[in-house]
């Protein structure tokens, strides 16, 4: 199975709202973006031969002053499509209720994982507010999905996602799995160093391409890495992910085919990483 492990859904029709993508243009710079129905979103996941998808909402109810799809729009894109997509929750940190806004999430809606974003929410992985949060995900055993490395969106500062503002909390819960998204890039070392230290420490490939996808693909594991760092040291921690809207999966996964990894690297990156990330198997 080859699964995206990072999209966000708020261009998707079935959950389209003006209002609401007017506050992600603002707060993420994104435009010239129009509703994408299911037809078109599977046109391109079959042509890439991507079978499923997680979708990442955000809450930023105390910096922003909404969320960037919630909870509930995206467990609505599940009931509707199951067999296609995943979904996670998301929470604002600094909220009162935020326990009880995510244990519904996983209790209710279906959840399979928590997302944050440290810069655009504003605070750090090692802050007291998160505390209880970690605490409800040990106890449900959900994993955790961080944004990491550059942050381009405004008033998104990159301090707090650097992957070792995010380390305190992977070392205090060994019991949580987390992943650090787009490699932590720039800081591709420090997310290896974080890896090889940590087993519950994960990443995906939706890097930022400055080139096109296969050469930047190429860079981050022929260049940024050793060329065989991936498949001899952390095999099982990396998975395939695009950050759609901004960029596309097929175009990943051709750089990620590109490489010439052994079958079972392969595979382990284009999905059986993410299957696991999620507590399931093929």
């Amino acid at each position: 199975m080859v699964i995206d492990s990072y999209v966000h859904p708020l261009c998707y029709d079935a959950i389209f709202d003006e209002d609401e993508f007017s506050l992600y243009e603002r707060n993420f710079g994104m435009g010239l973006m129009g509703p994408m129905d299911y037809d078109e979103i599977f046109a391109e996941m079959n042509y890439g031969g991507i079978d499923k998808a997680f979708l990442m909402p955000l809450d930023v109810t105390t910096t922003c002053g909404g969320w960037f799809a919630t909870n509930e729009q995206v467990a609505k894109i599940v009931a509707d499509h199951p067999d296609r997509f995943v979904n996670f929750a998301s929470v604002d940190p600094h909220r009162e209720d935020a326990v009880e806004v995510l244990e519904r999430a996983f209790t209710e809606l279906g959840a399979k994982g928590a997302h944050f974003h440290p810069a655009k929410q504003g605070f750090h992985a090692a802050d007291a507010c998160m505390d209880p949060i970690y605490d409800l995900c040990e106890q449900l055993g959900k994993p955790i999905y961080f944004d990491a490395g550059l942050s381009w969106e405004p008033n998104a500062p990159m301090e707090p996602n650097h992957p070792l503002s995010i380390e305190p909390a992977i070392m205090r819960h060994p019991n949580i799995k987390f992943c650090l998204a787009h490699f932590a890039w720039p800081w591709v070392r420090e997310m290896v160093a974080l890896m090889i230290k940590y087993p519950n420490a994960y990443t995906d490939t939706s890097v930022l391409y400055l080139d096109s996808p296969e050469e930047s693909i190429e860079r981050l594991f022929k260049v940024d890495m050793g060329p065989l760092w991936f498949q001899r040291s952390f095999m099982g921690q990396v998975m395939l992910a695009s950050n759609t809207p901004r960029f596309r999966c097929f175009k990943i996964k051709r750089g990620i085919e590109a490489l010439g990894l052994p079958a079972d690297a392969l595979g382990a990156v284009l999905g059986g990483n993410a299957l696991r990330f999620i507590g399931e198997s093929e």
